[in-house]
């Protein structure tokens, strides 16, 4: 009897495992569609800047009055900048996570083969 409930126990807290595995998959997904989003919504504002930028500067060239012209390219180029930290600091990539994958590939494998071998000597 007390082997029936030790295998009740021990399904009941993998199955609270795989939960709480999957419950952090699916935060780290929306995590990333949410930056995938930003992103996108960064290169679309950096186009339409770059775009403002050359008009700006053409207008410089056949303006006289160049001050509020020059205050607003310095808007535009702080802008930017930021912009573009924003989009080089927390861009994912396959390089980011091609280690992390193969030790879990490696380790993960491994664990099954061990939980095989423990399961066929106990059995």
């Amino acid at each position: 009897m007390t082997q029936d409930t030790d295998k009740l126990d021990d399904s009941s807290q993998e199955d609270e495992d795989l939960e709480s595995a999957l419950a952090k998959v699916e935060g780290f997904l929306l995590s990333l569609k949410q930056r995938i989003a930003q992103v996108e919504q960064d290169q679309g504002r950096r186009q339409e800047l770059k775009q403002r930028q050359q008009e700006l500067k053409q207008q410089q060239r056949d303006n006289k009055r160049k001050e509020p012209i020059k205050t607003e390219l310095r808007h535009i180029q702080q802008e930017l900048e930021a912009i573009e930290l924003n989009l080089e600091s927390r861009l994912v990539s396959w390089s980011s996570f091609k280690e992390p994958f193969w030790q879990i590939v490696r380790f993960g494998g491994l664990g099954v083969v061990i939980g095989w071998l423990l399961k066929s000597c106990a059995g």
